[in-house]
């Protein structure tokens, strides 16, 4: 696999602001071309990660979009992926190509997606259908009447349209009512304006109060009082406790059982989890996915140079720099409502100390941030193991049973 690629990502989503899938693309070294034997081991690579022998197609419901160009089209790599969870993005004038066209119309005959971008909508023609399932369109709010015709009549060839770069809300709301499928843009780091209650809802006040407990290894009993005033939170417990994933063997049906059996430290992280879910200040649902890839991310980057209990402090982090959108309050007004040790707070505020460097460098990827190559060199972490931890974090957060 070529040494100096990168995988960066940026969610897609449906009108409900849910992710669809990731797409995915290469940041390449300056200058840098990718030839056909590099092509193949960068697809080979994201397959093994993302669609496992046993497991099937780790996405889940995802789908993925790779970044492509026409030596892509006849790859065996793609074959180690499944057709209608893929999808290829070509540029217009790649089809423009028949031998290239002729490939794609192959693969779509085979449920691999062929989305289209840069392309004149008018131009692309009646025929567009048999060589391609998604079009790119680039969103002017200036000649809304216009795109709208356009719009509808290519609603009619059955293919689906990619708004790219929806920047704000307003934009998002009038390709959503001109009948867009998916968005692209990093919409889902801005507050929505106008978004509901502001601050912790009672289910988050609770979950606060656990964490600080957890923290200062508080008495199993009084835990479980805590836990006993909410009883969807007693109940999320006992369900995760009973998941095939810990198989115990048999029912735990106590609340004091489940604590024990799960440990203090599974517990925090548990209630990290939960504490970015339980939000209900109408942040988007991309937004906690984006905040759980991120905190698995930040960990896994740390695993091999950090001691293992850093882990979970990393893991915090990443899951703790969404807080402040979350719940609709500065970073510094959440810090002071839990006690978090002093290198995470200092990487919240500063992205500094222990901690900083690694959520700067998982931000980065998701962002297509020029930074990738050099905060990833600084770390001394291979572009082979950034990529192996992106999409291992990807994987991980698609199969975490909220």
């Amino acid at each position: 696999m070529h040494e100096t690629n990168f995988l960066v990502r940026e969610p897609l989503l449906d009108p409900k602001q849910r992710v669809l899938g990731y797409e995915l693309s290469w940041q390449k070294h300056k200058g840098q071309v990718i030839t056909g034997p590099d092509l193949e081991s960068l697809v080979a690579f994201v397959a093994a990660h993302v669609h496992h022998e046993e497991n099937g197609w780790l996405l889940r419901d995802k789908i993925l979009f790779l970044d492509a160009v026409p030596a892509m089209l006849s790859l065996d790599a793609l074959h180690d992926l499944p057709p209608e969870k893929t999808v290829l993005t070509l540029e217009a004038s790649d089809l423009a190509n028949p031998d290239t066209r002729a490939a794609a119309q192959g693969l779509r005959a085979g449920g691999v997606g062929i989305s289209v971008r840069d392309g004149d909508l008018a131009h692309l023609g009646r025929n567009l259908a048999h060589s391609v399932s998604y079009v790119e369109v680039r969103f002017a709010g200036a000649d809304v009447a216009a795109q709208a015709r356009t719009y509808a009549s290519l609603k009619q060839t059955g293919v689906r349209m990619v708004g790219r770069p929806v920047t704000t809300w307003a934009d998002f709301d009038a390709c959503a009512a001109l009948g867009l499928d998916a968005f692209v843009g990093k919409l889902h780091l801005t507050p929505r304006p106008g978004s509901p209650v502001k601050g912790m809802n009672p289910a988050q006040t609770i979950i606060l109060q656990l964490m600080q407990m957890v923290q200062q290894n508080e008495d199993i009993p009084k835990i479980e009082n805590v836990l006993k005033r909410d009883p969807a939170l007693s109940y999320k417990l006992l369900r995760f406790i009973n998941s095939a994933g810990f198989g115990s063997g048999r029912e735990i049906q106590s609340l004091r059982q489940a604590i024990t059996m799960l440990g203090y430290s599974p517990m925090y992280r548990w209630l990290t989890l939960l504490l970015a879910t339980a939000s209900t200040s109408g942040y988007s649902p991309v937004l906690m996915e984006t905040a759980v890839v991120r905190g698995r991310l930040a960990e896994l980057l740390g695993q091999k140079a950090l001691a293992r209990g850093e882990g979970e402090n990393l893991f915090v982090t990443g899951m703790f720099s969404l807080l402040d959108r979350l719940l609709g309050l500065p970073m510094k007004e959440v810090l002071d409502t839990i006690q978090l040790p002093d290198e995470v707070v200092r990487a919240l505020l500063t992205r500094g100390g222990m901690y900083g460097p690694y959520l700067a460098l998982a931000e980065a990827c998701e962002l297509n941030s020029a930074l990738v190559e050099s905060l990833a060199h600084s770390l001394g972490i291979s572009p082979a193991d950034v990529n192996k931890a992106h999409l291992s974090a990807l994987a991980w957060a698609q199969n975490l049973s909220m």
